[in-house]
């Protein structure tokens, strides 16, 4: 993802994602948080994006919504939370519960949120793309 700020993107990102940060230097950053990844690079200079997202899949997509709204993020969309990032690229945060995205039951284990689940609704999506029973 390009931006404007290694260190900037780093703060603000941090702000709702806890990471690691892999590598760093004043042209990047890799920073991983569970299985997901952002790889920063500084070259942002194109106009704010509204078509091309980013999806961030969160546990608890309620604490992310209430961390962004004290940090001043204007919404797009609030039932998806679609936001823009300083450097206008398009973000979504998404909630594991409802997304298609899944992890395995011992990587949910290994990163404490063996309590997970999916609603019935996204269970069911999967089982139509034959990926859950």
């Amino acid at each position: 993802m390009e931006v404007g700020n290694i260190d900037e993107a780093l703060i603000f990102y941090g702000n709702f994602i806890e990471f690691e940060i892999e590598s760093q230097n004043k042209d990047a950053a890799l920073i991983f948080f569970g299985d997901q990844f952002i790889d920063f690079s500084l070259c942002r200079n194109q106009i704010t994006d509204d078509s091309r997202h980013l999806g961030i899949v969160v546990d608890n997509k309620e604490l992310v919504r209430q961390t962004l709204l004290k940090m001043s993020i204007n919404f797009t969309k609030t039932d998806s939370l679609f936001f823009h990032d300083p450097w206008g690229n398009y973000i979504e945060i998404m909630a594991y519960d409802k997304t298609l995205y899944t992890k395995a039951d011992d990587i949910l284990k290994k990163m404490g949120l063996g309590h997970l689940t999916k609603t019935d609704e996204a269970l069911a999506e999967l089982r139509k793309k034959n990926m859950a029973y």
